[in-house]
């Protein structure tokens, strides 16, 4: 992966696209740590695929704690005291 400061990208941001249109990604850099990577399109969708297709949605992982804590049997405990607020005067 070629690495290139950000002000290098500014510059020469059609020779970062042709590079990463070859396959290769384009690492950019701002104050020497990296911070963005250029891709081509199609490697960005190939990419996405198959973390959708490896990785449970936002959703999924909601649905499973709802499960796991509904057939798990855990009960909260009976309150032992009174939780109404108090009046305060302000």
């Amino acid at each position: 992966m070629t690495t290139w400061q950000l002000q290098d990208v500014k510059n020469r941001f059609s020779a970062v696209v042709d590079d990463a249109l070859t396959g290769e990604p384009q690492e950019v850099t701002r104050r020497g740590n990296p911070v963005v990577v250029v891709v081509a399109f199609e490697d960005y969708q190939r990419l996405c695929k198959s973390n959708a297709e490896n990785e449970p949605s936002f959703v999924d992982h909601l649905l499973a704690i709802h499960k796991a804590v509904r057939d798990d049997g855990f009960e909260l405990p009976a309150r032992t005291r009174d939780y109404t607020p108090r009046a305060v005067d302000f």
